[in-house]
C-alpha cells in the first residue's frame, strides 16, 4: 500500500476572515467587480435550458419539477433550476431581478423538492443511488445558498418558498446527521452542507456529525492528491468543501491539504489550460478537463495569503474557460471578499521534468508542449502541442490474449524514465494422479497445481527521452520470436492526419509507412515517425478495443526495436 500524509485536523482558531452570513447577504451594493457582473448575466442564460425542461401539467405526478436531457424529472436537476433561480431574483445586474413570474416557477420546483424528498430526508440519484445521504448532501450544497440568496431577494411573495426550502433543508438535514456515505469525497462534501445548514439554523447536532467524519482525516498523499485522483471532478469540489469546513469550524489547518493540491495541480496544467485527467479512478478518467471548478479555491487562497502564483492560476483559468465558472457563481456572491483585486502574478511552472510517484504519474512539460507518463494505465503516455492532442500511446502484442502493456511503475534510469513489463505465456502438464478429482471436476483441480511447460515470455522495455521540442520513446520487446506487435497512436477527434494511409479495413485506423506524419488542430502541430507497417492486423486478440477516435497503426513482430520522436 502507499504511504498516504494524513493531515490532523486539531482546535486552531481561524483568525480574522470575515464570512459574510445569510442574515446580511446583500446582492444590492453596487461595488460588484466586472466578472462577477459577467457571470451574472452568464447565469441569466444558464436557467433558460432547464426552465424549458419544467413539468407543467397539474396532473403530473412531477409537477413542478425538471426534467433531465433523458426526460427524467429528478431532484438534482430541480435543486440547480432552483440555486440558479434563486441568484437571478437576488441580482439587480439579472433580467429577471425580482421576477414574479421566475418565482412562481421556483415555488413549483420547491414544491416538487418535498414531493420528491422520503420520509428520513434523503433523496434519489435515479441514475444509481437510492435514499442517499450523499446526494442529499450534494442538494444541500447548492439549496443552503439559494435559500439565503431569495431570503436576501426581498421579492414579494418569497415567503412560502422559503417556507418549503427550510423544510427541505432541515429534513435533509436530519438525513446527514446519521447518513453513510460511498466514497472518500462524501465525507467533506456531506461535512460541508452540515456547515451550510449550521449557519443558516444552528445545531450542535451538525458540527458533532462534522467532527466525527474529521477525525478519519483528509486523505491527501505526498504527492498533494486526495484518493480519488479525480483531477477533472471531485478534488476541486474536495477543495472547495474543505475550504467551507474551515471557515464554519475555524479550522485554518484544513487549508494546508488545500494547498498541497493547488501546488500539485500546478503542474497538472497542459499548455491550452486544460489538466491531467488520465491518472484518475472516477469517471473523469481521460476526459477533456478543464480548471474552473478550481477557481475557487485558487482565488479564495490568494487572496489569503498573498500568493502569486495561485492569482496567476486565477488568470489562466479566466482566459480559458471563463464561461464555465458560472457552476460556482454562488460561492463568489455569498462571499464578497472573493470580490477583492488578486495579487500580482507570479510565474507558473511551464518548463519542468516532474515525477508524482504516489499518483504514478510523470509531467514533463517544455513551454508548448508536455508529456504524460503515467503507471498502470495502457494508456501509458499522452503528448499535448497547444491544441493538438496525442490522447494515448498503446502498445499489445498478441501474446496468449493478454499482451496489452501497462507498467507498475516508471522509474529514472539517467536521462530516461522506464516502463517495463514481464509477461509469461506457459502451458500445462496433466494434473498429478494422486490428486485427480475422481468425478473430473476441474474447480477442484486448479491449474496451479499443474507443471509448467513451454513457458514462453514476452519483456517490454519502453523509454522516454527529451530531445530538442519534444520526446523519443523507445521499445524493445524481446523473448519469444515472432509474436505480432501493435502501436497505437490515438488522437483527439476534430484534427487534420497527414502522410498516413487509411487501413485498407478499419474505420478511424491508418498506417504509418514513412519517416514523418504530422496531426494537426488549428495551428498547432504534432510531428511523428518514423513508421512501419510489417502486417496489418492492428488490433491484436487480448488487447484493449480500439478508442474512437482517429488513431495511427505502427506494426511489427518480436523482437521489436523501434524508436519514434512526437515533436
Amino acid at each position: 500500500m502507499k504511504r498516504r500524509t494524513f493531515v490532523h485536523i486539531g482546535a486552531a482558531t481561524l483568525g480574522a476572515l470575515p464570512l459574510q452570513g445569510f442574515s446580511t447577504l446583500d446582492l444590492t451594493a453596487p461595488a460588484k467587480p466586472q466578472w462577477i457582473i459577467d457571470l451574472i448575466k452568464l447565469n441569466d442564460q444558464d436557467f433558460q435550458t432547464p426552465l424549458a425542461a419544467q413539468v407543467f401539467d397539474k396532473t403530473h405526478k412531477a409537477y413542478g419539477a425538471i426534467k433531465d436531457g433523458d426526460k427524467i424529472p429528478n431532484v438534482q436537476s430541480t435543486g440547480h433550476f432552483i440555486a440558479k433561480a434563486a441568484i437571478a431574483l437576488a441580482s439587480p445586474e439579472s433580467r429577471a431581478y425580482q421576477s414574479a413570474d421566475l418565482l412562481f416557477k421556483v415555488s413549483l420546483a420547491a414544491q416538487y423538492l418535498l414531493q420528491a424528498q422520503h420520509a428520513d430526508g434523503t433523496i434519489d440519484l435515479l441514475s444509481t443511488n437510492f435514499h442517499s445521504p450523499p446526494d442529499t448532501a450534494f442538494s444541500v450544497e447548492k439549496l443552503a445558498p439559494a435559500y439565503g440568496f431569495l431570503k436576501a431577494s426581498q421579492t414579494k411573495g418569497v415567503e412560502p418558498v422559503l417556507n418549503n426550502l427550510k423544510t427541505f433543508l432541515q429534513r435533509a438535514g436530519e438525513s446527514l446527521i446519521v447518513g453513510g456515505i460511498h466514497t472518500p469525497n462524501h465525507r467533506w462534501v456531506v461535512s460541508a452542507a452540515l456547515v451550510k445548514l449550521n449557519e443558516l439554523w444552528p445545531d450542535p447536532r451538525y458540527i458533532k456529525r462534522v467532527e466525527q467524519w474529521l477525525l478519519e482525516h483528509i486523505d491527501l498523499d505526498p504527492d498533494g492528491q486526495y484518493t480519488e485522483k479525480s483531477t477533472g471532478g471531485y478534488t476541486p469540489l474536495v477543495n472547495r468543501v474543505l475550504i467551507t469546513i474551515a471557515k464554519g469550524l475555524n479550522k485554518p489547518e484544513i487549508f494546508d491539504a488545500v494547498r498541497k493540491n493547488l501546488n500539485m495541480t500546478m503542474y497538472y496544467v497542459h499548455p491550452n489550460g486544460e489538466v491531467v485527467t488520465e491518472a484518475s479512478n472516477r469517471q473523469d478518467k481521460g476526459t477533456i478537463g478543464t480548471l474552473e471548478n478550481y477557481y475557487y479555491s485558487y482565488r479564495y487562497l490568494a487572496l489569503l495569503d498573498k500568493n502569486g502564483e495561485y492569482a496567476a492560476m486565477c488568470r489562466l483559468i479566466e482566459k480559458t474557460c471563463f464561461s464555465k465558472m458560472v457552476g460556482s457563481l454562488d460561492a463568489y456572491l455569498e462571499d464578497p471578499n472573493l470580490w477583492r483585486e488578486l495579487p500580482a502574478s507570479k510565474p507558473l511552472p511551464d518548463s519542468y521534468a516532474k515525477a508524482f510517484p504516489h499518483s504514478g504519474v510523470v509531467r514533463i512539460r517544455r513551454g508548448n508542449w508536455d508529456a504524460t507518463l503515467l503507471s498502470n494505465n495502457a494508456g501509458f503516455l499522452t503528448f499535448h502541442k497547444g491544441n493538438a492532442v496525442l490522447q494515448a500511446l498503446r502498445i499489445a502484442a498478441s501474446f496468449f490474449g493478454k499482451g496489452q502493456f501497462q507498467s507498475a511503475e516508471i522509474k529514472r534510469e539517467g536521462d530516461a524514465w522506464v516502463m517495463r513489463n514481464k509477461l509469461e505465456g506457459p502451458y500445462y502438464q496433466p494434473y498429478p494422479v494422486d490428486q485427480i478429482d475422481p468425478t473430473g471436476n476441474l474447480d477442484k483441480m486448479p491449474r496451479s497445481n499443474r507443471q509448467k511447460s513451454e513457458v514462453q515470455y514476452l519483456d517490454y522495455t519502453i523509454k522516454v527521452t527529451e530531445i530538442k521540442d519534444g520526446i523519443a520513446v523507445d521499445f524493445d520487446l524481446s523473448g519469444t520470436d515472432g509474436v505480432p506487435v501493435s502501436l497505437e497512436f490515438i488522437f483527439r477527434p476534430s484534427g487534420e492526419l497527414y502522410y498516413v494511409e487509411a487501413h485498407f479495413a478499419k474505420r478511424n485506423a491508418y498506417e504509418l509507412t514513412g519517416d514523418d506524419a504530422t496531426y494537426t488542430q488549428g495551428k498547432d502541430i504534432i510531428h511523428f515517425g518514423p513508421g512501419q507497417i510489417e502486417h496489418e492486423a492492428v488490433q491484436l486478440r487480448g488487447a484493449l478495443p480500439p478508442m474512437d477516435a482517429p488513431t495511427v497503426y505502427v506494426t511489427g513482430f518480436t523482437p521489436f526495436k523501434h524508436r519514434i520522436t512526437l515533436t
